[in-house]
């Protein structure tokens, strides 16, 4: 596990996955055709708890240009700026059925703060970041 900063608020836009863990793939894949060929940006799972206990999980892009959430029709967010505890994952499409197993391991670090959510930054198709925002960045 190593600490990562993130030094500013980060903007991003996307769509609830409702069929939680099955439609993960279908929705990152609706968010990377809504832009034209070589579009360079980080692409972001979010997930967190209800209050009923239900997963809630949002397949987000990077917002590159004011607006964008908007004009994709797609829900916005914001990743809080402050200190998380990593854990990185390479060829992390062979290992998508371990990254509950990541977040488990780093949600027992007390450190971390439960009352924000689990961050999955898919930095490009092979290296893929688990980020739980730690308490010292309140």
């Amino acid at each position: 596990m190593k600490p990562h900063i993130l030094k500013n608020d980060l903007k991003v836009f996307g769509v609830q996955v409702k069929d939680f863990p099955n439609g993960i793939g279908e929705a990152f894949d609706r968010l990377v055709r809504m832009f034209p060929p070589g579009d360079k940006r980080s692409y972001y799972g979010i997930f967190q708890m209800d209050k009923d206990g239900r997963m809630l999980y949002y397949a987000t892009a990077e917002e590159i240009h004011d607006g964008e959430a908007e004009k994709y029709k797609c829900d916005q967010h914001t990743i809080e700026k402050g200190e998380y505890l990593t854990e990185t994952i390479q060829d992390w499409q062979k290992k998508t059925h371990c990254i509950k197993d990541v977040f488990q391991e780093l949600i027992r670090d007390q450190r971390v703060d439960k009352t924000k959510p689990c961050i999955e930054w898919y930095k490009d198709d092979k290296e893929m970041m688990c980020m739980l925002k730690t308490n010292s960045s309140k």
